[in-house]
Order: structure tokens, then sequence, then C-alpha cells
């Protein structure tokens, strides 16, 4: 024989599947066109993507036009790798030349402080 919570639990199953059924159906179709226009027309740009303005010694590195701050990290791993300016023993140490020693203020960086020293040089 069942139990009494056995019994109780395919109840309570079937009473949520039919008042969960009908309402999205309803009111998905609705829902989801409306964030899809107002989500177009005010889209901003967030703060990775706002155009930056480097500074002499970093426009040196990465051009002095406006960039978004991702574009500047990249051209400066760029210009790491291209002038092989990564200590061969820790990849995380970037051992500056001197255009980056003008950036970083000093001989050696992490990775890690990289980013620190970049936006110092980035204005908006």
């Amino acid at each position: 024989m069942a139990t009494k919570t056995e019994k109780a639990a395919p109840k309570a199953a079937k009473t949520t599947k039919t008042a969960e059924k009908p309402a999205p159906a309803k009111a998905a179709p609705a829902k989801a066109a409306k964030p899809a226009a107002t989500k177009s027309a005010s889209t901003k740009p967030n703060a990775l993507q706002q155009p930056l303005k480097p500074s002499a010694e970093l426009g040196a590195i990465v051009g002095t036009s406006p960039l978004p701050r991702g574009e500047v990290v990249s051209k400066v791993w760029d210009y790491i790798k291209k002038h092989n300016l990564q200590n061969p023993e820790n990849k995380r140490e970037i051992m500056a030349d001197d255009k980056l020693k003008k950036v970083f203020g000093k001989d050696k960086c992490s990775m890690f402080e990289m980013n620190k020293h970049l936006a110092a040089h980035l204005k908006a």
C-alpha cells in the first residue's frame, strides 16, 4: 500500500504543471520583444569600449589616436611579444625596454601590474 507522502507528491506535481504551462506561453513572446527593442535604442558603450587618449609615452607604442582600453592592452602585448620582452624563465614578468620604462616607471613589471601602469597613461 502507498503511504500518505507518496499519494500527496503526485497531486502536488499535477497542480503545479497545469498552473505553469499557460503563463509562460502567453507572456514569453511579449517580454522577449520589449527588451530587444529597448536595448538597441539605448545602448551605451561600457568602460572597456570607451575610446581613451594615450599619453605621449604610451602613444609611442600604441599610436596617438583614441582607442578602447582593450585594444590598448592588446597592442601593448603585441609590442611585448614582437620585441621578446617577456622573461623566458617567468612569462608573467615583463622586462621593459626604453619605451616601456617610460610607461611602467621601472625595469620589470608583472603582467598583473601592467594594467595599473597603463591606466595612468590613458585619459578620457
